[in-house]
């Protein structure tokens, strides 16, 4: 499938860095405070596209293709986790010679951030983190209600079901986890990301990440818990993944919690819209 014109655009924005061995997709832009932007699953950082203008106004933006994502490498032989994907992300801003940096996650990406935190608490990661925002994710695995296609996915039946995948239900699984209807372009260009190089075979092992989650509870939700760094989480309140109802384990479990809930907004609030996304981010992030 081909990509559309915004996605060639940013491809062509971009650029390709070897990380730890691997090819990934990297795109840097703007001026200002540093801001490390994490994609979510099963996309890849095009997600944030729509953001990009006023992101790149106010901030010198790093975000990259996780591995087995997107434009980056898709190796069959290789062992998925987040802490690896961490790893990654520490080798970018090593290279960037990134030392303070803000971050903006979400999905997976939300994750991927918690590592980074418990990096920061036990003193093994790079850099310090200043500010912390984080969309829709499952940061709590008991509030985390995976979609069909992911339990089957994440089940010994993963391999086949991701041989299986048509654009189609796709589409339909992902549209049902918004409020309003993602652009068709949008859509489109996830499918073929996902598609590309045989990405949608990674999946099985990609989405282990939930797995995961369950394994590192204690060190991630203690990473929210105990970071000296300010946190704000943003949601589309709507979302059946990880919306309103996750939130509401956030403020039982984070002392003096900085939420947002946005209304008739799903599991992609940045791209369903952006403007929305922006007013709720924005003031925390500038500070």
């Amino acid at each position: 499938m081909s990509f559309s014109a915004q996605l060639l655009s940013w491809e062509r924005s971009g650029d390709y860095r070897e990380l730890k061995g691997q090819r990934h997709f990297v795109h840097i832009a703007g001026t200002g405070p540093a801001l490390l932007l994490l994609h979510g699953f099963p996309s890849a950082s095009v997600d944030w596209a729509p953001l990009w203008p006023q992101l790149t106004a106010n901030f010198r933006c790093y975000t990259f293709d996780f591995l087995g994502f997107g434009l980056s490498a898709k190796p069959k032989k290789h062992h998925y986790s987040i802490f690896d994907q961490a790893d990654r992300v520490e080798a970018l801003l090593r290279a960037e010679g990134v030392e303070h940096y803000h971050i903006l996650a979400h999905d997976i990406g939300d994750t991927v951030a918690q590592e980074l935190l418990a990096r920061q608490l036990d003193g093994s990661g790079h850099g310090v983190i200043d500010r912390v925002c984080l969309l829709n994710g499952g940061l709590f695995p008991e509030t985390h209600r995976a979609l069909l296609t992911q339990k089957l996915l994440a089940s010994p039946l993963g391999p086949l079901v991701a041989r299986l995948m048509r654009r189609e239900v796709f589409i339909e699984r992902l549209q049902a986890a918004c409020c309003h209807q993602l652009p068709d372009e949008a859509v489109n260009d996830m499918w073929a990301l996902l598609k590309h190089n045989d990405g949608h075979l990674r999946m099985p092992k990609l989405i282990g990440y939930m797995a995961e989650r369950q394994q590192q509870r204690a060190r991630w939700v203690g990473a929210l818990q105990h970071t000296a760094s300010p946190l704000r989480v943003v949601v589309g309140a709507d979302d059946p993944i990880s919306g309103e109802h996750m939130v509401a384990r956030y403020r039982e479990l984070i002392t003096q919690p900085n939420t947002q809930a946005l209304p008739g907004l799903g599991h992609y609030p940045q791209v369903e819209r952006p403007e929305q996304v922006w007013a709720a981010i924005s003031p925390f992030l500038i500070g």
